[in-house]
């Protein structure tokens, strides 16, 4: 299992455990990612993606994951984040289209 979000790319780390005595042995700092299952207003259903906790609190203050996605830049986002932007802003246009024609 990798451990990087999918939404913002935040992967493993490494640094050095430092002794009383100074003594530096290396260790690997893990994000906190969980696989969760975030609703996409724009297609109408919920999405399981790995997400870092603390990317949730971005999530909800941009206003949801559709904003987020869209704010995003695609080097960031993986793979199925990127496809799942491209389905949002592909809905999110066609009811706009939708909307200045009437």
């Amino acid at each position: 299992m990798a451990r990087r979000c999918e939404l913002t790319g935040k992967g493993v780390m490494t640094g050095n455990n430092v002794s009383h005595a100074h003594n530096k042995t290396r260790r690997r700092f893990l994000p906190n990612v969980q696989e969760i299952a975030l609703h996409s207003d724009a297609l109408g259903r919920a999405v399981r993606l790995k997400v870092c906790v603390s990317t949730l609190r971005t999530v909800e203050k941009k206003g949801g994951l559709d904003a987020f996605l869209t704010a995003a830049k695609d080097t960031q986002l993986s793979l199925k984040a990127r496809r799942l932007k491209r389905a949002v802003e592909k809905v999110t246009d066609g009811a706009a289209a939708v909307t200045a024609a009437a």
